[in-house]
């Protein structure tokens, strides 16, 4: 009898260790996605778990965008709690690497997942990391990009025969482009968010990376030596559109996309979110003309455009690290995200997993596949604690270019002020 029980007991913890060993994970999913990106995110996540219902299950939550997400997520990897997994922006990295929010992936971790450099943009990827350590892995590429009404532009003698942009590189071209358009009928030639520090930001970013400007030097100082210089050029280029009434003064960010869908302003310069808007607009026939979208021309030397990314990061969280058996789960779904990012390449953006830029199915997306170029020359935040989404650079942006572009400040001593600023934090 006595061996019976001891067979009986035997095969129940068998069976409860195999019952264990083959347990469903639960990775507990933070965000601060919303609108389209967030539609498409919660298709994705759904997808996800039906395809993985016996083993992985994300349980999200979507947070406000922004410092209420960073600070939330800081405060609550300090305490040892928080989510398994959570959406960051890369140009954050900084600040979180140093806070202590973020955990390093190692690169035994990442081949043992299957991830590789090689599939990834290397300023991409190297953005992605911090001193030479990974703490994210990319999962796109989100830029500005130049929108263009293709009615307007083939009446200016402005639009080649593949339905592309011509005449637009270098600042006086571009410049007289948008004086012809204006002399056309347009009531400006270009649409900007003149009135938000953010959008002024990658507009100047972009113009001062074109020149090989260099924001933040290695010794830690902001716009030091010829940086200046090259600073005040990229300036005076957006200032001069809206000093000469090319570009409109003081627009919020409704207003300039209005400017563009309602054909008073033959371009627009937005980032790639608007897409979704544009293409919903054309569905619907509520646009009223053909439109495209391509990499910002090169004013200056070298093709250079603004870029972030949406992210995947890993929190540090105190007393309460992530076990080997969560980390394995997590970073299975992380690579399920890459490999299906063609759908979320659908909200504009450029999927960072170049197996899925490569395919025959992205070459067919327009207009996603033409400025998917810009992904080889993408210039990303500088790696600072005080840059990226949010940050005291994003601050400065609104308190001195965005007055200098709308004519408000010189843009010599505003960006004299911009350095003195951003400086005098690093303190």
């Amino acid at each position: 009898m006595r061996r019976i029980l001891k067979k009986a007991l035997a095969t129940a913890a068998l069976i409860a260790f195999a019952a264990g060993a083959q347990a469903k994970e639960t990775v507990v999913w933070w965000d601060f996605l919303s609108g389209g990106d967030g539609v498409r995110m919660k298709s994705l996540i759904d997808q996800f778990n039906k395809e993985h219902a016996d083993s992985i299950e994300i349980q999200a939550t979507t947070l406000e965008w922004g410092v209420p997400f960073y600070t939330k997520v800081q405060t609550s990897a300090a305490v040892g709690e928080g989510p398994d997994l959570m959406t960051y922006h890369l140009s954050r990295l900084p600040l979180g690497v140093a806070t202590g929010t973020l955990r390093e992936i190692t690169p035994e971790e990442l081949k043992a997942a299957g991830f590789s450099a090689d599939n990834y943009a290397p300023a991409n990827w190297k953005a992605a990391q911090v001193d030479g350590k990974q703490y994210a892995i990319p999962f796109d590429i989100h830029s500005v990009v130049l929108y263009y009404n293709k009615d307007k532009l083939a009446a200016a003698g402005l639009l080649s025969q593949d339905g592309l942009p011509k005449g637009l590189d270098g600042v006086d071209n571009f410049h007289a482009a948008l004086e012809k358009l204006k002399a056309g009928g347009s009531e400006y030639g270009v649409s900007i968010h003149s009135a938000a520090g953010d959008s002024q930001w990658r507009i100047f970013y972009s113009l001062f990376s074109q020149q090989s400007g260099k924001f933040l030097s290695d010794n830690g100082k902001f716009l030091e030596g010829d940086n200046l210089d090259k600073a005040v050029k990229a300036t005076s280029v957006v200032a001069k559109w809206v000093a000469d009434g090319l570009a409109p003064k003081s627009t919020d960010y409704p207003a300039s996309i209005a400017l563009f869908t309602s054909g008073k302003a033959a371009m627009h310069i937005n980032g790639v979110w608007e897409v979704p808007t544009f293409t919903d607009l054309a569905k619907q026939n509520k646009l009223g003309f053909e439109w495209g979208a391509v990499q910002l021309p090169t004013f200056f030397d070298q093709p250079a455009t603004w870029a972030d990314s949406h992210s995947f990061a890993i929190p540090n969280r105190k007393g309460k690290e992530i076990s080997p058996e969560k980390l394995k789960a997590v970073l299975e779904v992380v690579k399920w995200m890459n490999e299906h990012s063609l759908f979320w390449a659908t909200a504009g953006h450029i999927p960072a997993f170049s197996p899925v830029t490569s395919s025959d199915d992205f070459k067919k997306m327009q207009p996603n596949a033409t400025y998917s170029t810009l992904a080889k020359t993408a210039v990303f935040d500088p790696s600072s604690k005080l840059a990226g989404v949010a940050s005291p650079v994003y601050d400065a942006a609104g308190n001195f270019l965005m007055p200098a572009i709308n004519g408000e400040l010189d843009p010599q001593g505003a960006m004299e002020q911009m350095r003195d600023d951003l400086d005098g934090q690093t303190e």
